[in-house]
């Protein structure tokens, strides 16, 4: 090609490129997604349908697990990528995206993408560059009406219109200049009153009091402030317990159910003796005024960095042959336990893991710990970790199976106390021995492991969807997809994906085809069966 013909070309090139990106705009512009008002009530939360997924959970359960039935053991080596999104972002994707009428809402910190959700093709991007607090990573965003839901990392909380992203107002959670930050998908509830916002804090590098906040969804004003713990400077107190993960609600119960993080300083707790509550704990709130109703701890006096923030997953079961109100909970401490969420009364407590901290369970099912096992100046080594026996990931109950399935992290470290370091802040060091990743069925019943799937060294930061078909998506450590049976573990299916998946997967049902959506690294992928299949299986789906 001479000169001339290469400018011609590029001349051509340029002006076929001008009309596809106008071409672009128009569909954008004329795309029912882009004009639909987005809108969701507080009643299609609690009862979501199968093309929806309205909260970080999926729903107020925190369950994780969907009736759709469309993706079976049989046909789920036929699922293929549907589409990808590129965040072209150096952060990796932590959230569960939200579904509301056909467009799919997810984050990374300071920024919000909501794309359409058959295509992957952007609708609009929010950016809100921040440079103070964490930006550690980022859940989500909450959805009211037709209002987006959305905390930074300098611990604001910024409401947008759903339909393009403009801001309509922004209040603070807390003081970034204090050292807290926030990277939580908030949680909105409502009974019969008001609706409510609530948003909780990070912050456990500080000697910070942890609490979490009530905002009215229309106007941004502070309804209530629960406090886990005393203010600052208070003798003998405790600070920390902060609640940076989102938790659940019982609708029939008016009862909003949190966990909350570990105390400070961190590994010395000279200053600060006894339970110290409510650091380490599961709580449940008054939604409608923050009032403490029962408190749980799980990690009494502790002092491994083992909060109790793990998703408080709400079952409707019998347990031992009478029906109960639930609430489980695989913590970060390595124990399971399994509560009457109308009382906060022990059902039961087990390890799921390697645990050498407790010396026994007292009556209330609280792990007593052992003494010789706080962190000495010589060192003391330690089952789980500090990053515990299972973290943020969440996990996932099968009511078809009774199993409660989580990304679990058998591990060991060294924990040591430095008295140079004082009583501020971290107040020692820890350093990790050895540590795996495996995916854990667990019998709630008994708390005996059903099966167990390893997921390689040094573990996986997914967490974990059922399907009424059988199926447990998930992650593994080298960056693959993961399709286990539900009733066995065995692998069914598996893609790369080449990132580590940090986000816990989620569904739903567009146009009769299920799509399977999770991220990797900063690219949002969404997994399908091919039209035709999706066309054969669909008499076969069931609500979510």
């Amino acid at each position: 090609m001479n000169l001339l013909q290469e400018v011609l070309f590029k001349m051509k090139l340029s002006r076929f490129t001008l009309v596809l990106a106008s071409c672009g705009v128009l569909a954008l512009a004329a795309s029912p997604l882009s004009m639909r008002a987005q809108n969701l009530e507080t009643t299609q939360i609690q009862s979501p349908s199968p093309d929806s997924w309205p909260t970080y959970h999926g729903d107020y359960t925190g369950k994780r697990h969907s009736r759709l039935t469309q993706i079976t053991p049989e046909n789920v080596d036929n699922m293929s990528l549907a589409w990808a999104f590129q965040t072209r972002q150096t952060a990796d994707i932590k959230s569960s995206p939200l579904l509301v009428d056909g467009v799919l809402y997810f984050t990374v910190p300071d920024n919000i993408w909501a794309v359409d959700a058959r295509s992957g093709h952007q609708l609009w991007h929010f950016n809100h560059p921040t440079k103070e607090g964490d930006h550690i990573g980022h859940r989500g965003v909450a959805m009211y009406k037709g209002w987006l839901y959305f905390t930074t990392p300098d611990a604001h909380l910024i409401s947008l219109n759903a339909k393009d992203g403009t801001v309509r107002w922004d209040k603070i959670i807390a003081d970034v200049k204090l050292g807290y930050w926030s990277t939580m998908s908030p949680l909105v509830v409502q009974k019969d009153g008001p609706a409510h916002v609530i948003a909780g804090v990070g912050g456990d590098l500080d000697n910070l009091p942890g609490y979490l906040r009530s905002f009215d969804p229309e106007t941004g004003a502070l309804q209530w402030e629960w406090d886990a713990t005393t203010p600052t400077n208070t003798p003998n107190g405790t600070t920390g317990g902060t609640t940076w993960m989102t938790g659940t609600y019982d609708p029939d119960l008016n009862l909003l159910y949190w966990g909350t993080g570990n105390p400070t300083p961190v590994l010395t707790g000279s200053t600060r003796p006894g339970d110290d509550p409510w650091t380490c704990s599961i709580v449940a709130l008054n939604p409608d005024t923050g009032k403490l109703v029962w408190g749980f701890v799980a990690s009494p006096h502790d002092t491994h960095d083992w909060d109790a923030v793990e998703t408080p997953v709400l079952v409707d079961a019998d347990f031992h042959g009478q029906p109960r109100k639930m609430l489980m909970q695989t913590s970060r401490n390595g124990y399971f336990f399994v509560l009457d969420r109308v009382t906060g009364k022990s059902l039961l407590t087990v390890p799921y893991g390697p645990v050498n901290w407790a010396t026994s369970i007292d009556k209330d099912g609280r792990p007593i710990p052992n003494p010789d096992k706080e962190p000495k100046p010589d060192g003391r080594l330690i089952a789980p970790d500090e990053g515990g026996l299972t973290n943020y990931r969440s996990p996932s109950f099968d009511p078809r199976t009774g199993l409660f399935i989580v990304d679990a992290h058998p591990s060991w470290s060294v924990y040591f106390a430095k008295p140079a370091d004082g009583t501020y802040g971290w107040a020692g060091a820890d350093y990790g021995l050895w540590g795996k990743g495996v995916i854990e069925a667990i019998d709630y019943q008994t708390g005996k492991i059903r099966w167990s799937h390893d997921v390689g060294p040094g573990g996986s930061g997914a967490g974990v969807l059922t399907t009424d078909s059988g199926i447990t998506f998930t992650g593994d450590a080298h960056g693959n997809i993961l399709a286990l049976g539900t009733e066995d573990g065995k692998t069914l299916w598996h893609a790369g994906l080449g990132a580590g998946m940090q986000t816990s997967p989620m569904t739903y049902l567009l146009d009769g085809r299920q799509y399977i959506v999770t991220g990797a690294g900063g690219v949002m992928f969404a997994w399908a069966l091919p039209h035709s299949s999706s066309a054969a299986s669909s008499t076969g789906t069931h609500g979510q």
